[in-house]
């Protein structure tokens, strides 16, 4: 069995929507704006066409953005990815973050490893779930402090500030949130 490899072939198509949308624009002013046609438009926000370098450039600049953000903002061709463990050298034991979802996905998790600023608060538009993998966090939420060991789990509510940090050494803690580009609630007043 393989794993998933960075050079697969991207699906540009959702990427070219969202950016679209985000801009109240129809496939007609795209079309209009790049010079390409209406139904080779539609082909490609549905990943039934992949335009060629010139017409991605093209349709980026009808976006008013570039090919390379097109690209960043795309999503894998695959639906199986597999992100594979960063090996610690002994001894290192300095705060690490690094992303355990790659590309732009409805999810978003990142594993945090060691210490991090306690001060910095934080809040999301969507719903979180914090797992504590390693070790024991305090987690201050809505005016209440909770203490997670090994194996609890504690569920945010999009919008709820909070900050949190670890109590022993080598924590480890995986954060799964919502991506922020999904709007699975509301926005609140913050």
């Amino acid at each position: 069995m393989g794993d998933h490899k960075e050079q697969q072939p991207v699906r540009v198509g959702a990427a070219v929507r969202r950016r679209r949308r985000a801009l109240e624009l129809t496939l007609a002013v795209v079309a209009e704006r790049s010079g390409l046609s209406v139904p080779f438009l539609s082909q490609v926000e549905n990943d039934r066409a992949r335009p060629s370098r010139t017409s991605l450039e093209k349709l980026a600049d009808a976006l008013r953005t570039t090919a390379v953000e097109l690209l960043a903002a795309a999503d894998p061709a695959c639906s199986v990815d597999v992100v594979r463990g960063e090996p610690l050298d002994e001894g290192d034991f300095d705060p690490r973050t690094r992303s355990l979802v790659r590309g732009h996905h409805q999810l978003h998790a990142s594993e945090f490893t060691g210490d991090h600023d306690a001060g910095r608060e934080f809040q999301h538009r969507n719903d979180e779930l914090m797992y504590v993998a390693d070790g024991a966090v305090e987690i201050e939420a809505e005016g209440r402090a909770y203490r997670l060991g090994r194996g609890d789990t504690l569920y945010l509510t999009g919008g709820v500030r909070h900050r949190w940090r670890a109590t022993v050494p080598d924590t480890r803690v995986i954060v799964v949130a919502v991506a922020e580009h999904i709007e699975a609630v509301q926005d609140r007043p913050r």
